[in-house]
């Protein structure tokens, strides 16, 4: 925690530290370049500082009893302590995890159409714009039971725009990514699930550099001519990146859209089922942080936002949501929870909109 003039930023709770970063990105690079560029966070007390902390990690704590009896999923994994990170150490927790997604957990090299010192620099760039809207995460690819980070800095910041009960709005993120926790460890699965699919997403395609150009101009051709898709994993960058990639791995990036979607969708699901017993204001949080989302932002913003998929994000959250909502109104939460047994019962891209479809398909 660093001092300043009008107080200090909201910091680590402890020095950690740090893992290797190695491979095609030079993740070392990528977290020092984030941790030069973040800005500052929010200014505030030492004291008020330490109390966000504490209340967070307790927070993280008392998440974990709502969650499961909402969500109704049980196992016997252990309930690992919440790391509060502040700005710089959610960059560098980050470029771990990417360094162990992407080159696998000794580190390795891995060949890449993108490769070191250049790449990290962008990747430490992108990091940098990502710290600072980033409320809490959950990390299921490093640590034996995965790691649950939650950025002090970013939820006060919220919590003071938005102007509600700071007490009830950490409780609520917690309750979020508390549920990433148990998806995670109720369906462990799921962890190499995703690294399969990053896998063949970060293959290099051995194909002419001729038939991916070919690919991006007919993709443009068609936005032009009015024949683009309303899925948002069709538009901005996301669509283009779809549209420039062979067929393998183009499915590999739907597989991740989908898994995405479901995965937040069902999290704030849950973070609003809990209802105000626990968060007694949840009504209220919801309204506003649903408010602040749609706000009109100006045009830099507006670009920020197409680059870094922001608007494709906030897209899954609602129609993740959606889907969780259709689906446990219709058949329950205990029948609901058969889209965690394997593949095969995750929902399919044209499900995701058509919650009956996939009811049809997998529960008959």
């Amino acid at each position: 925690m660093s001092e300043g003039s009008n107080g200090a930023d909201v910091g680590l709770v402890e020095a950690k530290p740090r893992s290797p970063l190695s491979g095609s990105v030079d993740w070392r690079l990528a977290a020092r370049t984030g941790g030069a560029l973040v800005p500052a966070g929010p200014r505030t007390s030492r004291y008020s500082a330490q109390q966000v902390v504490s209340e967070l990690a307790e927070a993280s704590r008392r998440a974990e009893g709502p969650v499961r009896e909402v969500s109704m999923l049980l196992d016997d994994r252990p309930v690992p302590s919440a790391r509060i990170v502040d700005r710089p150490g959610w960059i560098e927790a980050a470029a771990a995890s990417m360094a162990q997604l992407t080159d696998g957990p000794d580190g390795a090299a891995g060949g890449g159409r993108f490769t070191g010192k250049p790449a990290g620099v962008q990747a430490g760039a992108m990091l940098a714009l990502l710290s600072t809207a980033i409320l809490g995460q959950y990390d299921p690819f490093t640590g034996e039971d995965g790691t649950l980070l939650l950025v002090a800095p970013n939820i006060m910041a919220v919590e003071r725009a938005l102007r509600v009960s700071p007490s009830d709005f950490r409780l609520w993120v917690c309750l979020h990514e508390v549920t990433h926790r148990v998806q995670f460890s109720s369906a462990p699965w799921l962890a190499e699930y995703m690294r399969g699919n990053v896998e063949v997403l970060g293959a290099a395609a051995d194909e002419p550099p001729g038939e991916l150009i070919g690919r991006l101009l007919t993709e443009v051709r068609r936005r032009r001519g009015g024949t683009g898709s309303d899925d948002p994993a069709d538009r901005g960058v996301i669509g283009l990146l779809r549209a420039s990639q062979a067929p393998e791995q183009r499915a590999a990036l739907d597989r991740l859209l989908v898994l995405g979607t479901l995965l937040e969708g069902h999290a704030d699901h849950v973070m609003d089922a809990v209802g105000p017993a626990v968060v007694p204001s949840v009504e209220q949080i919801r309204a506003a942080f649903d408010k602040r989302r749609k706000r009109a932002v100006n045009p830099v913003q507006r670009v920020l936002r197409a680059l870094l998929g922001v608007d494709a994000k906030l897209a899954q959250y609602v129609r993740g949501k959606k889907f969780v909502d259709e689906v446990v109104a219709t058949v329950g939460t205990a029948r609901f929870n058969a889209v965690w047994t394997d593949e095969s019962t995750l929902p399919l891209p044209d499900e995701i909109a058509e919650p009956g479809r996939w009811v049809a398909r997998v529960l008959g």
